[in-house]
């Protein structure tokens, strides 16, 4: 098979940015599913109910997203690689949601990437899946993820056997970098 020039050579991706139905922090979305989709990758927006999901910049709204499928209708069998993105009232809601928490669980048995960022982490505390990692998160979850058996450390990115975190919106450069190698690594 011959190339043809500017033609990727990789296989598109599917990278499944889970949400709640508000509370996302903008940035935390918009970033990272850029550099999924600028790449030539598949983003889907997964979230707990259908509709849109309301953004936010810290507490302010911030405009909304459509959402693509719904947590009941998404396994680990339909994407290659998943992102949490946090804000306060999203990953606290989410990690309240079963199907989400299913959908967490299945990627991590499966070796499939998972990454969190800021309060994201939640989410993978309440799937039981931190204990005996490293991890970072936004510094005020430092005592919940050490109480579910995670080694907290405060970088900007820390990967630990497919899950990969990051603490802040300040951390966003190298948590695209670490989701486009995820991406890569899934090929």
């Amino acid at each position: 098979m011959t190339e043809t020039p500017g033609t990727p050579t990789a296989a598109t991706r599917t990278v499944a940015f889970l949400v709640a139905g508000e509370g996302v922090e903008r940035i935390e979305l918009t970033e990272p599913w850029d550099a999924v989709t600028d790449a030539g990758h598949t983003a889907v927006l997964v979230s707990t109910d259908d509709g849109e999901v309301g953004l936010v910049d810290h507490l302010t709204p911030a405009g909304t997203r459509p959402v693509d499928r719904t947590t009941a209708e998404v396994s680990a069998a339909d994407v290659d690689v998943l992102v949490v993105p946090g804000g306060v009232a999203n990953p606290d809601a989410l990690r309240q949601d079963e199907h989400a928490l299913t959908l967490v669980r299945e990627m991590v048995e499966a070796g499939k990437p998972v990454l969190a960022i800021c309060h994201a982490p939640w989410v993978l505390i309440e799937a039981d899946v931190v204990r005996g990692r490293r991890v970072t998160s936004y510094p005020s979850l430092r005592t919940d993820l050490i109480n579910a058996g995670a080694e907290w450390v405060d970088d900007e990115l820390v990967s630990d056997r497919g899950i990969s975190t990051s603490r802040d919106p300040g951390d966003l450069p190298a948590f695209c970098d670490a989701l486009l190698g995820a991406i890569r690594g899934a090929e």
